[in-house]
C-alpha cells in the first residue's frame, strides 16, 4: 500500500458531519492523545522495566497515522507530500546524516 491507498482507506472512517474547524480540532486532539499513548509505552519499557509491546505499540502507531492523514485529508494535502517535504528539510538540515554538532547550531 501506499500513501495515496492508505490516505484513501483512511478517509472512509472520518466523521463526515463535522466542519473542517470541528474536524481539525478533533484530529488534532485525536493525533495528541494517540502519540502520548505511544510515549506512554516507550516510558513504561524504559523507566519501569515493562518489556515493550510491539504488536500494542504498532496499533498506536497506526492510530497516529490515522489522525496525521486525516489531518492531511481535511486540509486537502497529500500525505506522500508532507512526508516528502520532512524529508528535503532534514537532507538540508543534515546533508551527510544525523550531526549532533549540527543539531546544536543549526538555524531555522
Amino acid at each position: 500500500m501506499n500513501f495515496w491507498e492508505y490516505q484513501i482507506n483512511a478517509k472512509r472512517t472520518m466523521n463526515a458531519e463535522l466542519s473542517e474547524q470541528e474536524q481539525l480540532a478533533n484530529l488534532g486532539l485525536g493525533l495528541a492523545g494517540e502519540a502520548g499513548e505511544v510515549v506512554e509505552l516507550i516510558k513504561k519499557h524504559v523507566y519501569h522495566g515493562h518489556e515493550i509491546d510491539k504488536v500494542e505499540l504498532v496499533s498506536e502507531l497506526g492510530d497516529v497515522l490515522w489522525y496525521l492523514t486525516n489531518i492531511c485529508n481535511t486540509i486537502g494535502m497529500p500525505l506522500e507530500l508532507v512526508a516528502l517535504h520532512n524529508v528535503d528539510k532534514l537532507k538540508k538540515r543534515y546533508p551527510e546524516g544525523f550531526d549532533p554538532k549540527r543539531s546544536q547550531d543549526r538555524e531555522d
